[in-house]
């Protein structure tokens, strides 16, 4: 990499266990939450901060070059499946469900995103995961599918290309 190359790429990633189960309560949430501070650092992936809630993940993390977003999330959600798994945190086989939310931060509402994941526990006292996680679909401009899968609010609009 050149020395004049920069990159800052602050990602709110989100993801849940299998079925929204919950799960990964007291000691198993910060046992995992451990687990991925350290997990990330050791592949070079900074993680400012994240919260494990019993049914999902949130967590901040400066994307590096040489990681798309696809490989973090492979990166992080099966090392920590494995770990959870091989060290018996947990009864029967535990599973992440099938994919994840990412949201890019800027730099000036980094401190912002922080608060917010800090202050998770607060934060569900009046709000379900559910309702949390509609909320920003539709706030980065998706449209909410229900149990399928979430789709571009542009996808959704007629082709208004110009006819030859």
């Amino acid at each position: 990499m050149s020395v004049h190359s920069y990159s800052r790429c602050w990602l709110h990633s989100i993801w849940t266990t299998l079925n929204r189960e919950r799960m990964l309560f007291g000691e198993v949430a910060s046992r995992v939450s451990g687990f991925l501070s350290n997990y990330a650092e050791s592949k070079g992936i900074y993680m400012k901060v994240n919260y494990v809630n019993p049914e999902h993940v949130h967590a901040l993390i400066d994307l590096p070059t040489h990681y798309s977003i696809e490989e973090v999330f492979k990166l992080l959600k099966g090392s920590s499946s494995h770990w959870i798994n091989q060290d018996r945190l947990l009864r029967g086989k535990f599973f992440w469900g099938r994919g994840y939310g990412v949201f890019s931060v800027s730099q000036s509402s980094v401190a912002q995103v922080v608060r917010y994941i800090a202050s998770q526990e607060e934060y569900h006292r009046k709000r379900t995961f559910l309702e949390e996680y509609q909320q920003m679909i539709k706030r980065y401009g998706f449209e909410w599918r229900g149990e399928e899968t979430v789709k571009t609010v542009t996808a959704s609009f007629t082709d208004l290309r110009t006819p030859r």
